[in-house]
């Protein structure tokens, strides 16, 4: 009599789409007990030991481990591209402090050798405050965008002086106006006509210059720069490319006029793969990037220009997540999902994108991630706003609460969120942000305790 087959046991580390570099999770699996593991090579961690260590409250989990090793490859792979095609210029990476401005994220690319990108004078004041603590080194460069206000302009003139490599990107003949007899060198930003799949959806932006505007300007001054901006997460290489191809263009036709001009910086716009669906790698956009423009460059007979490349969702994003507890759950008579799951936060408050830009993050079960039967949920958050929920693209499949362990709780971890979030989050409905940890060299470093009521009283003067 023949055997009957027994189950195959199910892939959880693939239904979660974990421990896959082209889904930027490469970093994680799961233990036999179905928990949720952070690796730093041989260091691990358990994230359902630390989400209930801090006593039920959010956490957010920095990784800078992940920072370094992302802009390390993003270095090793443009250095064989330029090796490879015999390219003959120079590639940079400038960090756009507005992605993350917090100091434990800043640091770690400055050790891995970023260079750093301003829109404000508020930001160009921490580079001060970096080159000032002589921590800094000398040969960074720095990239100034957005509205020049006087603060702003004396501040980087201040810098100028103080021997920082700054460039100042021109936005408008009134900028260029202000930057007259400026003694470095500058920029200007080119607005393109290129349109593309991205979360920038704007025909018509404030931003920079049309290439007739540009070239009505004649010869200016220091320029060594011309930049452009397509979008955020920009969804397909090709889009990426036909870009870089107007940008080519418009850099040959002012550089008859300006011969000094050397480089084209192509921003951001590298797309996250948030909702863990396979998009394009470093290695295919920088492979396109430097055979394009070696091939272009030596056809029209220019030298190759050197590269800058303004990345910093790709980078960062991936190096963060926030880890929740389910605190209530409600059953939902009419929809495709069948329960509410209640977090012990706020997507207003600690993930805006989710409200404001329609993000689609990447949602996983800190523990039970080995559990069979599962519900279809909605996430809420702890505040009274109506916008305060997340459904993702239909519903989410979580483990059901019926099926925990008498006192056990489920917890839930939300990925890549390293960028933008920390600089968006408030304290919607008097609610905290979440405690931040990092996670380095085996260790757990607490960055900030979450606060009480008092301490969020005192951001509205009580």
């Amino acid at each position: 009599m023949e055997k009957p087959k027994r189950p195959k046991a199910k892939n959880y580390k693939k239904i979660w789409k974990l421990s896959q570099k082209e889904l930027n999770t490469e970093y994680f699996s799961i233990n036999k007990d179905g928990e949720l593991v952070i690796h730093e090579g041989n260091y691990q961690y358990n994230i359902y030991d630390l989400a209930r260590k801090f006593n039920g409250s959010s956490l957010e989990i920095f990784m800078p481990y992940v920072i370094e090793d992302r802009l390390e490859n993003i270095f090793k792979v443009a250095k064989s591209y330029i090796k490879k095609f015999g390219y003959k210029s120079k590639f940079s990476y400038h960090f756009p402090i507005k992605v993350n401005q917090r100091k434990e994220f800043m640091l770690p690319l400055l050790s891995e050798g970023a260079h750093l990108e301003t829109a404000s004078a508020n930001q160009l004041w921490l580079v001060k405050k970096l080159y000032m603590s002589e921590n800094f080194n000398s040969r960074i460069r720095v990239v100034c965008n957005g509205p020049k206000t006087l603060e702003y302009i004396n501040l980087i003139k201040e810098l100028r002086e103080k021997g920082l490599g700054i460039v100042p990107i021109i936005e408008s003949e009134e900028e260029r106006k202000l930057f007259k007899g400026f003694p470095g060198d500058t920029g200007v930003r080119i607005n393109l006509k290129t349109r593309v799949k991205s979360h920038w959806d704007k025909k018509i932006d404030q931003f920079g210059m049309t290439l007739d505007e540009i070239s009505d300007m004649g010869r200016i001054r220091g320029l060594k720069i011309l930049h452009y901006h397509l979008g955020s997460q920009t969804k397909f290489e090709n889009d990426h490319i036909n870009g870089l191809r107007e940008a080519f263009d418009a850099y040959v036709k002012i550089r008859k006029q300006n011969p000094g001009l050397d480089t084209i910086n192509i921003g951001g716009g590298f797309a996250v793969p948030y909702e863990k669906k396979r998009l394009y790698s470093f290695e295919s956009l920088l492979s396109r990037i430097f055979k394009n423009l070696k091939t272009w460059a030596d056809k029209v007979g220019v030298p190759h220009p050197n590269v800058i490349v303004e990345w910093g969702q790709a980078v960062t994003a991936p190096a963060q997540l926030n880890v929740y507890k389910i605190v209530l759950s409600k059953k939902i008579s009419k929809g495709i999902a069948k329960y509410w799951y209640f977090i012990n936060g706020s997507f207003q408050n600690d993930l805006l994108d989710i409200w404001a830009v329609h993000q689609k993050f990447h949602v996983i079960p800190v523990n039970h991630m080995n559990a069979i039967y599962r519900n279809r949920v909605w996430l809420a958050g702890l505040s009274c706003d109506s916008d305060d929920r997340y459904t993702g693209n239909d519903y989410f499949l979580l483990p059901r609460l019926e099926d925990l362990e008498k006192g056990e709780e489920l917890y839930i971890a939300i990925l890549d969120t390293g960028a933008y979030q920390d600089s968006f989050s408030g304290h919607h409905c008097f609610i905290s942000p979440p405690t931040k940890v990092i996670l380095q060299n085996g260790i757990v470093t607490v960055a900030r305790k979450r606060e009480g009521p008092e301490d969020v009283g005192k951001y509205f003067g009580w």
